[in-house]
């Protein structure tokens, strides 16, 4: 899970190769969102990451 707007660590460099090294891993990328995602989407960040765990 990533923003595409985390302006610390370049997400190019960091969620694609992270998701590409994890074995059957996978990238949900949210446009627009920054670093703070959790707190500021919490509804949208929780309901995917539910998914994901009963996926």
């Amino acid at each position: 899970m990533r923003g595409d707007d985390y302006r610390i660590v370049p997400y190019q460099l960091t969620g694609v190769k992270a998701a590409k090294l994890v074995k059957d891993g996978k990238l949900i990328t949210y446009p627009s969102f920054p670093h703070g995602m959790p707190t500021t989407e919490a509804a949208t960040i929780n309901k995917d990451l539910l998914a994901f765990i009963k996926g």
